[in-house]
């Protein structure tokens, strides 16, 4: 009986607790519907979510040793958030008015205070008003007609304005547009009606508005998914963040960002910069492995998708390794509640930054390279600027070197006089562009005859064909060479050598030492062109290199290339490109990987700037680059020897010896002049060391620099750079050097 009485009071209890449960429920169901049901409801119906991307770092460039090249610095930008401004309480002023306003205000701070702001609508600043989209990039064109097409504007008739200059039909062409009646007035005025822009304000002031205005309308055309904020200005000073903060200058929102930050002045040609996309063709060339992996239904999380707002490597090493630099950035979730106030913020998606690539380059090394160069062509300038001052070539002489690892031809230094610096490059563009030396052109991948430096490949090729039967066959080379087969009855074709003296008999490598140019004649007219140029492809002479950066390829002369520009190959041209002359132009990058392959013993690697890639964080790596074998030239132990000591004779008793006694390491080298007339020559110079066992080929190429031995002190600085201090206990030292 206790036991039935305890189950009924058990059960009552859970009821009743069931009971107050259901109560409660009802109680919190009664106050969020009926007591404040229009208050949630009105909550529930303002409150709005957007999506804003948030941009990731680039990741960091750095040198073999781990030495920072290009990295990141944080700086302060001001956006412009029209939903920032709060509505006038004066009923007849618009949103858009008091936007316009306060836009106006912010204007005004910086003209005060000298700081620029963005403004990309292609009309001029200043009255006259024209447009210029002449002068504009194809994303500037795009952006501007997709502008018109949306304010439907595109199509306007002349109507009253029949007064007004109309446009060219190239530039009605150049807009998309079907008549020619939007002239500068016409669009401003237009601009005003839209914006519902003061009527008080002068023409001055609608066009300094209408830019930021401009700016604003086509982020909300733009195709992301997501908002772009509108950064209004870029890297500004505590100062004016100061004044912002202090004035009445709502729509005005301080964020960080970040824009490159370069650590050194050297390397700039390999290093590159970042812009924004150019045109549509870049764009579809940058999403490329998005579409592939989605039209192949493979997940696409870790490939960035490119926007045309968005920026990318231009040129150099940030345009190279691009997909590793580039990262992905992410999105935020903000809320805002009626009065535009934000409520919330939180990321759907992170941003991941980018990996961390490690080049081939030694800085240090580099800059003593660049500095070598500067020394030497500054020395040759003045020296022109003393016999012929009035000379208007003075001061423009250019130079390259070109420095690979034998072992897997990395670049460990690529230089070009005239340079410039990254750091200051903003700053320089101007003066830069203006120089008749052209230091934007990267000469280290630029074409040059080679000259004697042929002549190596050509001894390759002699010995390995039986042009000659060993290195060992000596040849009678007087100071000329006739051409054979000469139709009779014709002059006679004939070739002096460099210095037209008597040779006597020469091996092969007494041929190089002395750089014969009788001998080598010999040796093209016996290989034919076909056969040379067997060899010098496969040295990689006018070929790609492998190197990651835009280069120029050269010429390999002959028959092909002569007949693509409608001329006639000769015998005589055989003759002449045999020692590298006639069409030949090589890259200073190209000569020294073949002094690399050919010193390696016949495989060609690709030259290359990338080490390897890590994650941002140092987590992982991503890539090790493995040395890519290209082309193998197949020479005898022989033939290499007899080649050697032949480019190795020239140092230790040649015409250039006396530069290398000041050498703290062996090497062989070969020198080279291209003659250029009116009395100029080019000079170029290839060299290898230690003689046994190389570690690096160089090449050096200057204009006008005379004789290639005049190069051999500049080869020299660059071998003892590399050289220096640690590897003298084991380094070959001349008799008489001191050492430091």
């Amino acid at each position: 009986m206790e036991d039935e009485k305890y189950f009924y009071f058990r059960s009552n209890l859970l009821l009743g607790i069931f009971v107050l449960c259901l109560a409660c429920f009802a109680g919190v169901l009664y106050n969020a519907q009926i007591v404040n049901g229009s208050s949630y409801l009105a909550r529930s119906t303002t409150q709005v979510t957007t999506s804003e991307t948030v941009e990731t770092f680039r990741g960091i460039i750095k040198d073999r040793n781990g030495k920072v090249l290009v990295s990141n610095r944080e700086i302060y930008s001001v956006t412009f958030d029209p939903d920032e401004v709060p509505k006038s309480s004066d009923p007849d002023v618009s949103h858009d008015r008091a936007v316009a306003l306060a836009l106006l205000r912010l204007i005004r701070l910086c003209q005060d205070q000298g700081v620029t702001w963005t403004d990309n609508l292609p009309v001029t600043a200043e009255d006259p008003y024209t447009y210029t989209i002449k002068d504009a990039g194809d994303t500037q064109r795009s952006r501007f007609q997709k502008f018109l097409k949306e304010m439907k504007w595109s199509d306007m008739e002349l109507s009253e304005h029949t007064t007004q200059p109309l446009m060219t039909p190239s530039l009605r062409k150049d807009l998309a547009l079907e008549s020619s009646a939007l002239t500068c007035s016409i669009l401003l005025d237009q601009m005003r009606k839209k914006f519902d822009l003061p009527a008080t304000f002068t023409d001055q002031e609608v066009r300094l508005v209408s830019g930021v205005l401009y700016e604003l309308r086509l982020r909300k055309l733009s195709n992301k998914p997501v908002t772009i904020p509108y950064v209004f200005a870029e890297d500004v000073t505590p100062e004016f963040i100061s004044l912002l903060n202090d004035g009445a200058f709502s729509g005005a929102v301080v964020s960080s960002t970040s824009v490159r930050l370069y650590n050194t002045d050297y390397a700039a040609h390999i290093l590159g910069r970042v812009g924004a996309i150019q045109d549509k063709e870049e764009r579809d060339a940058l999403n490329e492995p998005y579409n592939t992996a989605k039209e192949a239904g493979k997940d696409t999380t870790g490939i960035r998708y490119y926007y045309m707002d968005d920026k990318v490597g231009r040129n150099g090493v940030e345009k190279a390794f691009e997909t590793y630099l580039a990262g992905l950035d992410g999105t935020r979730l903000i809320t805002t509640d009626r009065n535009g106030k934000k409520t919330s913020e939180l990321y759907s998606v992170e941003p991941q930054p980018g990996a961390t690539v490690s080049l081939t380059l030694d800085i240090d090394f580099q800059a003593q390279v660049e500095a070598a160069l500067a020394a030497t062509v500054q020395r040759m300038n003045a020296d022109d600027a003393a016999k012929n001052p009035d000379d208007p070539k003075n001061g423009t002489r250019g130079a390259a070197a070109a420095v690979v690892s034998v072992a897997d031809s990395g670049i460990l230094a690529l230089a070009t006089y005239p340079t410039y610096s990254q750091r200051t490059y903003l700053e320089d563009q101007a003066a830069l562009a203006a120089d008749p030396a052209a230091p934007f052109v990267n000469r280290a991948l630029t074409g040059y005859a080679p000259g004697s430096t042929f002549k190596p490949m050509m001894a390759v090729a002699a010995l390995e064909e039986g042009a000659i039967s060993s290195p060992t066959e000596k040849l009678r080379v007087p100071g000329y060479w006739t051409y054979p087969d000469m139709i009779a009855g014709t002059e006679p074709f004939t070739r002096y050598c460099w210095n037209r003296v008597d040779h006597g008999r020469l091996n092969v490598s007494q041929a190089l030492t002395e750089s014969c140019n009788v001998f080598f004649y010999e040796m093209g007219y016996r290989l034919g062109i076909e056969k040379m140029n067997e060899y010098a492809r496969a040295f990689g002479l006018g070929e790609p290199t492998g190197i990651e950066i835009d280069e120029k390829l050269g010429t390999l002369a002959g028959p092909e290339e002569r007949e693509a520009k409608g001329e006639i190959w000769y015998g005589g041209d055989t003759i002449a490109a045999a020692i590298g002359q006639s069409d030949n132009l090589f890259t200073p990058l190209q000569m020294a990987n073949y002094i690399a392959t050919l010193v390696r013993g016949g495989d060609r690697l690709s030259a290359h700037l990338l080490n390897t890639v890590t994650a941002y964080d140092g987590s992982k790596t991503i890539l090790d680059y493995e040395p890519q074998v290209l082309s193998t030239v197949e020479m005898s132990d022989s033939t290499l020897a007899a080649v050697k000591k032949g480019m190795g004779d020239l140092v230790t008793s040649g015409s250039v010896s006396s530069y290398f006694r000041s050498c703290i390491v062996s090497a062989g080298a070969k020198t080279g002049s291209i003659q250029l007339g009116n009395n100029q020559t080019n000079g170029a110079f290839v060299c290898f060391a230690p003689f046994e066992n190389p570690e690096i080929a160089v090449a050096v190429v200057i204009e006008r620099g005379g004789s290639g031995a005049a190069l051999a002190s500049t080869a020299v600085e660059i071998l003892n750079a590399y050289f220096a201090e640690s590897d003298i206990g084991t380094a070959f030292i001349p008799e008489g050097t001191l050492l430091p």
